[in-house]
């Protein structure tokens, strides 16, 4: 894997407009692995959904060839349990949706790129941080 320039998202915003917020420091997400699902200066990286991992959608993820929960520390990866809060890839998220599959998320932590991808009522459905 080829180390990325270290980038916090912070400057970016969510799919509501705000600023974003943090995904998860524990496991530490995001492509720049800063806690956010940041795009980056030039909205290359893809992994702007901050989900909540579930057990069905970790095996759903790994039947399709997208294994989640195997550590993988060439990668910086300690792999996923259920609970854990994660930047997936827009276009894994609607994957799953389309299979029905889709797991959880938090719409303040989810880059506002995604509507590039994904309808806003599709994802507030999954929202886990509506007030």
């Amino acid at each position: 894997m080829t180390a990325h320039p270290r980038f916090d998202g912070a400057s970016e915003l969510n799919v509501l407009g705000e600023k974003l917020q943090p995904c998860s420091h524990d496991p530490l997400t995001g492509f720049f692995r800063s806690g956010y699902c940041a795009a980056g200066p030039d909205s290359a990286a893809a992994h702007l959904v901050c989900i909540a991992a579930s057990e069905e959608f970790l095996v759903y993820s790994a039947r399709v060839g997208n294994d989640l929960s195997t550590p993988r520390p060439e990668f910086a990866f300690p792999g996923l349990v259920a609970g854990n809060r994660w930047c997936l890839v827009a276009a894994r998220w609607l994957q799953a949706y389309e299979a029905d599959r889709a797991p959880r998320l938090y719409l303040r932590a989810t880059n506002l790129k995604v509507l590039d991808l994904i309808p806003l009522d599709v994802l507030k459905a999954y929202a886990l941080d509506l007030n």
